[in-house]
């Protein structure tokens, strides 16, 4: 008996690939450009959404004006501070301010950090007045800053500079005790300088939470600012929001009270950029 294999198929040789069937069907389903940005445009609409209700309060009066005035005078009050160019004036002025501050505390917290971090010399004697020290608020001290210092543009610069420093020594002296120690003794196997176990080593190491604490410090250098602003300011966003008050332009405090965090929230946004850019690396992993 013959038996023919012409027409018998061969079973299909096992390769590891998936049949076109199998992987479009395990492919998923591409998201609509509403999914994609939904939560992005329910925060750009949600203080809209506020403005809105607050705008229809005081025009139905359920909202007294002399308490809190409607959106649409509160932004008269700001058109006109930006056609008298008070505003512009203002804002060099205090930006002036806060970067000398951020400045100023920025190297102290962050030189202090990394010595308490490194050496356990340091972190017992120069940690604990320290900690003392930040016990403190220091918005309470400008009583003693106006005596040590007058009613200048010292006082308030070291103010803030007293606000910032603290979150960035804390942030940076905790991360450099997390650092794992098998790396520096690898750099220091392969013979690196200093200068190398610093910039390949530690600061890639503490960058993250150093870069939260810089967040915390702006935020912090804002709010010294305002009040200490309000210290026989003659210029700035301060002296805006006091001349006001002499007058009782309610419209005219609230702006300034908004100018201020608008500023906070525009820095903080820029830090997060700049955190994104500069932290790509860990997205990698």
């Amino acid at each position: 008996m013959v038996i023919s294999y012409a027409h018998v198929e061969s079973p299909p040789t096992s390769t590891g690939a998936t049949p076109p069937a199998v992987a479009s069907a395990k492919r998923p389903a591409p998201r609509t450009r509403w999914q994609r940005h939904r939560w992005t445009v329910i925060r750009v609409l949600s203080p809209i959404a506020l403005l809105v209700l607050w705008q229809i309060g005081s025009a139905l009066r359920i909202i007294p004006e002399r308490i809190l005035p409607a959106p649409s005078l509160i932004a008269d009050a700001g058109a006109e501070l930006v056609r008298n160019g008070e505003l512009a004036d203002a804002l060099v002025v205090s930006g002036t301010r806060v970067v000398e501050g951020l400045v100023l505390g920025g190297l102290i917290g962050v030189a202090l950090g990394a010595v308490v971090g490194l050496s356990r010399v340091a972190e017992a004697t120069v940690d604990p007045p320290l900690q003392m020290l930040r016990a403190l608020p220091h918005l309470g001290l400008i009583p003693l800053f106006i005596i040590w210092f007058g009613i200048g543009e010292t006082p308030k610069i070291l103010l803030v500079a007293l606000g910032v420093a603290f979150p960035l020594y804390l942030n940076t002296s905790s991360a450099i005790r997390q650092i794992d120690r098998r790396h520096l003794e690898t750099a220091t196997v392969l013979g690196f300088s200093w200068r190398q176990r610093f910039s390949r080593v530690i600061l890639p190491s503490i960058a993250p939470q150093l870069l939260v604490g810089f967040r915390q410090s702006l935020a912090i250098a804002w709010l010294t600012l305002i009040v200490a602003e309000q210290v026989n300011s003659d210029a700035g966003l301060g002296f805006i929001i006091n001349q006001a008050r002499d007058f009782l332009r309610i419209d005219t405090i609230i702006f300034g009270l908004v100018v201020y965090a608008l500023l906070g929230i525009i820095t903080d946004g820029i830090v997060r950029i700049l955190e994104a850019r500069a932290l790509r690396y860990q997205a990698d992993r």
